[in-house]
């Protein structure tokens, strides 16, 4: 029982990830002034963003490599069977972890009414952008979303 939870908590903390979309906001993101612009868009391109690397799937990886490689063999290749276990285990989870939180995303190429171009990539939450559509660009430190 207690391997099938730490097979779980990759997918778990997944699930709780904050999106990237266009209408998302992180809590630190309240009570910011955005800079609004208008434009429109020129192309779309579908894009993958990576998925997350915040070490638990690393942990659970390497816990449940190094349980199942403690079983091989007895004495010393107990031991030997548990430190490659881990180590097999720990990069095993790490690339779960990263392949279970990676998430389609999209670039939109807008022109600003002013005359510049610019690229936003962000989380495609079913927004269903179209090119020659009339979008506005919230932008804040650095930082870009469009929206409606």
């Amino acid at each position: 029982m207690k391997v099938l939870w730490i097979l779980l908590i990759p997918a778990l903390l997944a699930g709780c990830a904050s999106g990237r979309g266009g209408d998302d906001y992180e809590r630190a993101e309240t009570r910011k002034v955005y800079e609004v612009k208008m434009g429109t868009i020129e192309s779309l391109r579908q894009v993958r963003l990576e998925g997350t690397d915040s070490g638990v799937g690393t942990v659970a990886g390497g816990a449940v490599g190094g349980i199942a490689g403690s079983t091989v063999g007895g004495g010393r290749g107990s031991m030997v069977g548990a430190v490659l276990g881990a180590v097999v285990g720990g990069l095993a989870g790490a690339a779960g972890e990263e392949a279970a939180t990676r998430k389609p995303g999209v670039e939109i190429v807008v022109r600003i009414d002013f005359g510049r171009t610019i690229a936003i990539v962000q989380e495609d939450k079913g927004e269903n952008f179209k090119v020659g559509e009339r979008v506005r660009i919230l932008e804040s430190s650095g930082q870009a979303r469009v929206t409606r």
